[in-house]
């Protein structure tokens, strides 16, 4: 199931991104880490299988996808509004699953977003919790995405 969940989260970040960028990702890892890039989006996933979402990347790959969500120059974006563009692109990315997954278990209502910003920031889990997770790159961006149930 994890390779089918994997699957969907990752090809609804790739259809997110190419529609507010034209950038088309590729996932070239399926490999879990616990680290995470230095901005990384946040939301929980409530149901019956509750699970935790999050979009990582690094600040200036997440500056350029605003650029061109917003349609300014990467030099006139600010930190609110590459902050609020992860925030946005997390929702999307979480309402695409919850559509996608609806009549399943793992059905779930959707929290606020939010985002972490730091180094060497790391996700720690207990009690050996499902772990998904993809890396997605063009060659111009990288974006890591975590799913734990």
């Amino acid at each position: 199931m994890e390779a089918k969940l994997g699957h969907l989260y990752s090809g609804v970040l790739t259809d997110v991104v190419s529609t507010i960028s034209g950038f088309s990702l590729e996932v070239i890892s399926e490999e879990w880490d616990t680290g995470l890039e230095d901005m990384t989006g946040i939301m929980c996933l409530n149901g019956k299988m509750s699970g935790t979402l999050f979009i990582s990347a690094k600040e200036e790959h997440i500056r350029r996808l605003c650029s061109y969500m917003i349609g300014a120059a990467e030099d006139e974006v600010s930190d609110e509004d590459t902050e609020d563009s992860l925030k946005e692109l997390t929702n999307i990315v979480a309402g695409g699953a919850k559509l996608r997954l609806s009549n399943t278990e793992y059905a779930f209502n959707l929290s606020p977003p939010f985002v972490i910003k730091g180094q060497d920031m790391s996700i720690g889990e207990k009690n050996k919790p499902r772990l998904i997770a993809r890396v997605l790159t063009n060659g111009d961006i990288t974006v890591k995405i975590k799913i734990v149930y």
